[in-house]
């Protein structure tokens, strides 16, 4: 089973590789708004989630995963829906495209969210951590880790719900304005997640204690912003309510992220990958919050949005991923740490640079951006390549 699964998550992380190259290709040429979040979220940043949950999420709650089998069910499901999704909004492409793949995803995401589910049917709420030993004295924050895990996938569930509202297959949630689709897969599964299981993994990785008065503000918030946001974008005081709390749950993660570092006398290069993402969700919610306050300003938008799924999503997974599956392990040449600083940091650079592009409204800069972050798009797949081909 443990086989299984292995092989099967990094399948999972190659389809979100080539879903991040896709994206940041189809930015050079002009892609419409609708293909770069299928690329960036749905394909990019939730496959990785999946590939990495059969594994996690069940060890986790201190089970074994149901079905391993449902892995393989999966991919080709949410991965045909992903490239039927990014296909859809170009012109001349049948109208039969966004349907399907909206019913596709939706296919996978039960399959997927019905397995976890089954899998910790007697331990819903995690409180079985399987915590013990060296790490007895995490075993709280453990418990509360878990405990957002089942709304992080209630989130995936009505968002994937409202995916399928948005081409009038079912009744739409709210009122099917797009965005709030985005914010319940974006801020409600991956980054709840993020928060979720990066207290469980980063005090492991870092050797180190978080703040756990933070840990506290953390994760409620992360489980109450981003139905707030949705059922209030874009404006009025209950969306400036909103956009509070969210900025206070990605700030005060951000925050223990830096105290897991300066605490750390074990910090590992993967991880720095983590670092510069938790950056890149303040600079994110920072643009959400002039949003709430000031107002939607239009040429802001596509910068937050590249801030939100490259910057602070993008960069996490690909930190996560590195550790999972190490630069070093690759025997291919140039298959080292300092390969893999390399593509964090242009990632980091480019997306950075992307988004002042897009806010200055300066074209060359966003594109010299956009080379940037494929330019570390490619050394990344290059150094999971080199590190699946030793496996």
């Amino acid at each position: 089973m443990a086989a299984t699964v292995s092989r099967w998550a990094r399948r999972y992380v190659g389809v979100a590789v080539a879903a991040l190259l896709a994206w940041q290709v189809g930015l050079l040429v002009g892609i419409p708004r609708g293909t770069e979040v299928a690329l960036g979220l749905y394909g990019f940043v939730l496959h990785v989630v999946f590939g990495k949950a059969y594994s996690l999420v069940p060890s986790y709650f201190d089970r074994e995963l149901a079905e391993p089998r449902a892995a393989i069910v999966q991919l080709p499901l949410t991965a045909g829906g992903v490239a039927c999704l990014a296909l859809a909004p170009l012109a001349g492409t049948p109208d039969v495209l966004e349907p399907a793949g909206a019913a596709l995803w939706a296919a996978g995401v039960l399959g997927f969210v019905g397995t976890l589910a089954w899998t910790v049917r007697d331990n819903p709420t995690g409180g079985e951590t399987g915590t013990g030993g060296p790490n007895a004295h995490r075993a709280g924050v453990d418990r509360a880790a878990n405990a957002v895990v089942p709304v992080a996938l209630a989130y995936l569930l009505v968002g994937s719900y409202a995916t399928l509202g948005l081409v009038e297959l079912v009744p739409p949630v709210f009122d099917g304005y797009p965005p709030r689709t985005i914010h319940l897969l974006g801020t409600g599964t991956a980054a709840l997640l993020v928060f979720g299981l990066g207290v469980r993994l980063l005090p492991r990785f870092l050797v180190a204690d978080p703040p756990k008065a933070l840990v506290w503000v953390v994760l409620p918030a992360g489980a109450v912003g981003p139905v707030l946001l949705a059922a209030t974008l874009p404006a009025g005081p209950w969306f400036h309510l909103a956009a509070v709390v969210e900025t206070v749950a990605v700030v005060g993660y951000a925050a223990i992220v830096g105290t897991l570092f300066v605490r750390s006398d074990n910090r590992r290069t993967a991880l720095y990958g983590v670092l510069l993402g938790a950056v890149g969700g303040v600079a994110a919610v920072a643009l959400g919050a002039w949003f709430a306050f000031v107002g939607l300003d239009g040429v802001l938008l596509p910068a937050h949005r590249r801030l939100t799924l490259l910057g602070f999503l993008g960069l996490t997974v690909v930190g996560v991923s590195l550790q999972f599956y190490p630069p070093n392990v690759g025997r291919w040449p140039g298959c080292d740490d300092r390969t893999a600083l390399a593509s964090m940091g242009l990632l980091a650079v480019g997306v950075a640079v992307q988004a002042a592009g897009l806010g200055l409204d300066v074209p060359a800069a966003e594109t010299s951006g956009v080379v940037l972050a494929l330019a570390g798009g490619l050394g990344y797949a290059y150094l999971l390549a080199g590190a699946f081909a030793t496996r």
